[in-house]
C-alpha cells in the first residue's frame, strides 16, 4: 500500500498556501508548508517532495460548477445547514457560464439572466482561483478523486463541537480558531510561527495559515476515522466533476492529538 500525504490548501493573496502532513502513525507526522502562485505548481511540488505517495488534497474552493438555471449547489445548501451560526461563510457560487465571463459586469449579467441573481464582489474575487482548480481538474482526470472540496469553518466546528463565535478576521477569531486547532494538533504553534517568519503578511495572512492547517488535519483525521459528505450523493457538473463537500465527523471524543516528529 502506498504511503499517504495529506494536504490542506487555502487561497491567499499570492496564490495558494498549503500545509503538507505525511503519514507516520496516529500521533506523529512530519510537516511542510508551501506557497504556490498556481495550483499546478503545488502538484509539481507534491510530486517532487513526496514521490509516489498517494495524496489526499482538501481545498477551500468550489469544485464543480452548476450550469445556469439548474439551481444552487446542494453542497452549499447542506454546508450552511451544518454551520448554522456561521453559514454566511458559504456564499453562492456563480454558474459555470458566469465564472468564465470576461468581466465582473458581464458575469453579473450572465448569472442574473441564467440563475436569477447577480454575483457578489466576494464571489467574483475568487473566480480566478475557481478557474485555476477547475481547469486543472478538467485536464487532469487522475486527480479528481484526490482533490476534494471542504470548508474551514466546518473543520473548526468539528474539532470542538460548536461553531466559531467570532469572524476569522478579528483577533478574537484568530485566537479561538488557533485554540480549536491546538485541541487536535500539538504542532499548531510551530506551523503558525514558521509560516509567519517565512512569508510576508501581504502574501499569506494569519487566517490563511489556520484555514490550511485545519483542512490538512481534517484530511488526515477523515482518512483515519471517516468522512461525512454533503450531499451524500454528489451532483455531477457538465465537465464530469463531483459537486460535494467532505468533512470530518467527530467521534464521541478524539482520543489523541497529532504531534510533530520533525520539520
Amino acid at each position: 500500500m502506498s504511503k499517504r500525504v495529506f494536504v490542506g490548501v487555502d487561497g491567499c493573496s499570492a496564490g495558494w498556501f498549503a500545509v503538507f502532513l505525511d503519514e507516520e502513525n496516529e500521533k506523529n507526522c512530519e510537516w511542510k508548508i508551501g506557497l504556490f502562485p498556481k495550483f499546478s505548481f503545488l502538484i509539481d511540488f507534491l510530486k517532487k517532495e513526496y514521490g509516489q505517495a498517494e495524496p489526499l488534497i482538501l481545498i477551500d474552493i468550489p469544485i464543480g460548477l452548476k450550469a445556469g438555471g439548474s439551481g444552487e449547489r446542494l453542497s452549499d445548501l447542506g454546508a450552511r445547514n451544518i454551520l448554522k451560526a456561521r453559514k454566511s461563510s458559504i456564499f453562492p457560487v456563480p454558474c459555470r457560464e458566469a465564472v468564465y465571463a470576461e468581466s465582473y459586469e458581464k458575469a453579473c449579467e450572465v448569472n442574473e439572466r441564467l440563475a436569477g441573481k447577480s454575483i457578489s464582489k466576494q464571489a467574483w474575487n475568487i473566480v480566478p482561483k475557481i478557474r485555476d482548480v477547475d481547469s486543472f481538474l478538467i485536464g487532469n482526470k487522475i486527480f479528481r478523486g484526490k482533490v476534494r472540496e471542504t470548508g474551514p469553518e466546518i473543520c473548526f466546528q468539528a474539532f470542538i463541537g460548536f461553531p466559531m463565535k467570532y469572524s476569522k478576521k478579528h483577533p478574537e477569531g484568530f485566537l479561538e480558531r488557533k485554540e480549536a486547532l491546538r485541541s487536535v494538533c500539538l504542532f499548531t504553534d510551530e506551523i503558525v510561527e514558521a509560516t509567519l517568519s517565512k512569508y510576508r503578511r501581504k502574501d499569506v495572512t494569519k487566517d490563511d495559515i489556520l484555514d490550511a492547517l485545519a483542512v490538512a488535519i481534517t484530511a488526515k483525521m477523515g482518512h483515519m476515522y471517516g468522512f461525512g459528505y454533503v450531499p451524500c450523493e454528489p451532483e455531477i457538473d457538465s465537465e464530469g466533476l463531483k459537486i460535494q463537500m467532505v468533512h470530518y465527523i467527530p467521534k464521541a471524543k478524539f482520543q489523541s492529538k497529532f504531534q510533530s516528529k520533525a520539520l
